[in-house]
């Protein structure tokens, strides 16, 4: 991942074209958000790296084992990995395809391309900026497509899928790894709440994270999409934040989706949106340290 779109079509929410964020207000209006392609990186900049770890990448490789291990990945195997933001799921691919494997990471983020692509360099990784909803790959290209904390933020997943079955070659799988409802992800369900109630405008696109957390409607979504052997499970992982700074820290650096909606806020709004999470946060706060549990569902088929 991830945690970061693969496509740039219209969802035909509120939100605007793809382009660096801002912040525009009209008198007594909200303030509106604009989000660059992917969502969760500004366009024309750079990824802190760190600052996307502590936000996303810490929880998303937590899960990225099950993703896997749905897929039936094994050494010498073409893995696609769509979304694949700055490589989260692939380090893990790559380490079981082997030397004559080959992962191909597609994100539609130029930026978290460079990172993934540093990251791995003199690896058997190729990457690509992509709609993973048109991907460009023959049929049955891949022995097995993955993607990790994506598929939530696509405009139409159900094409998605539907390209993912595309790719695949007959008999082998594909996995996807989303996350679950609001409250059962209260590191980011808490400050979408939160932000939601200063970007009414934005409610939907602030939530985009938890669309897919619906079990049954994820499995119908890929039988409709031609997959057959459809399993869904929901995973759960805990983690600790040595404190509450510990978790704020990369929402601040406005790396994801969340963060960067606050960084478009007044100062003053800010300081009253951090309040709140903490407040909200508070229930899980043990001697100064913030300890929480996330869960995913991940779903998989056969071509």
């Amino acid at each position: 991942m991830g945690c970061d779109a693969a496509s740039e079509h219209e969802r035909g929410l509120k939100r605007p074209r793809a382009g660096a964020y801002s912040t525009h207000t009209v008198d007594n209006e909200p303030p509106r958000v604009k989000w660059g392609a992917g969502l969760h990186v500004v366009d024309g900049q750079s990824v802190n790296a760190s600052a996307y770890e502590q936000y996303c990448g810490r929880w998303s490789r937590l899960f990225v084992p099950a993703v896997l291990a749905a897929v039936d990945v094994i050494a010498g195997d073409r893995v696609l990995d769509v979304a694949t933001g700055p490589g989260e799921a692939a380090a893990l691919a790559l380490s079981r395809v082997g030397s004559a494997g080959l992962v191909v990471g597609v994100d539609i983020a130029p930026a978290m391309l460079d990172t993934a692509r540093a990251r791995f360099a003199g690896q058997r990784f190729r990457a690509a900026a992509m709609d993973g909803q048109a991907l460009a790959f023959p049929d049955g290209s891949f022995d097995g497509v993955i993607c990790q904390l994506g598929l939530m933020f696509f405009p139409d997943p159900a094409r998605g899928l539907a390209e993912f079955r595309r790719v695949l070659r007959r008999g082998r799988r594909a996995a996807v790894c989303v996350i679950s409802a609001p409250e059962r992800a209260p590191m980011w369900g808490i400050l979408a709440d939160a932000l939601s109630r200063y970007l009414p405008d934005h409610r939907d696109d602030l939530h985009l994270s938890f669309v897919l957390a619906d079990s049954g409607r994820l499995e119908r979504m890929l039988h409709a999409a031609g997959f057959r052997d459809v399993g869904l499970t929901h995973e759960k992982r805990d983690a600790i934040f040595e404190s509450f700074e510990d978790y704020w820290k990369p929402i601040e650096a406005g790396v994801g989706s969340l963060p960067q909606a606050y960084r478009t806020l007044p100062e003053a709004i800010r300081h009253a949106v951090r309040h709140e999470v903490k407040t909200a946060l508070a229930r899980f706060d043990t001697d100064g340290r913030l300890a929480m549990s996330v869960e995913m569902l991940i779903a998989a088929g056969r071509a």
